[in-house]
């Protein structure tokens, strides 16, 4: 002889959670009517329906939202993989904090998982050859995609390639393309 019906019985605690705690519409969201939720306060009903061997309750799934979902773990996924790439090449924690909201402590702990050594004062600054030959670069780079110097997010990427590419700490690149901006040099 089988046991209750697996189904009936998450019904039945969820529509007794949500009577419990003032939730009227929730449970009747469910499918139940008035007197259903009304022989729900007996325990002896409520019993006897959690119960039963046959299950009087189906579900439905919503796909849309199902693979909004899936897709939300997958972009969380990518979202991490950016900021440990941007951690690797450099970035602040200021930086990181404002393009992806993460307080002092979440960077502080990515770093340590992805197990970069803590960082002790300031990046170094750029030489004027180090300038000359990073602006060169942004600037071919920018007229090449095409980009709008108001996209901070697309000047983002173009920094974090160019940390890529020539070794630079991400920040440092960062405060010199923000600063050639702010002065007008492209």
């Amino acid at each position: 002889m089988s046991g209750p019906h697996p189904l009936n019985q998450a019904v039945i605690a969820q529509a007794l959670h949500d009577l419990r705690n003032g939730q009227l519409r929730r449970a009747k969201s469910m499918g139940f009517d008035d007197a259903d939720l009304d022989a729900l306060k007996n325990p002896a009903m409520a019993s006897v329906l959690a119960n039963s061997i046959v299950s009087w309750c189906s579900v439905s799934v919503n796909r849309e939202v199902l693979r909004r979902l899936l897709r939300q773990v997958d972009d969380v996924a990518k979202e991490i993989e950016v900021i440990d790439r941007l951690l690797r090449l450099g970035a602040s924690t200021e930086l990181i904090s404002k393009f992806h909201g993460l307080t002092h402590q979440e960077i502080a702990l990515r770093r340590s998982i992805i197990g970069l050594p803590k960082r002790k004062g300031r990046h170094p600054v750029l030489t004027e050859e180090q300038d000359a030959d990073l602006w060169t670069r942004w600037s071919a780079e920018v007229k090449e995609r095409n980009i709008n110097l108001d996209n901070e997010t697309a000047m983002l990427a173009i920094a974090a390639d160019l940390a890529e590419c020539t070794g630079l700490p991400l920040s440092v690149i960062w405060n010199a393309i923000r600063g050639w901006i702010d002065e007008g040099l492209v």
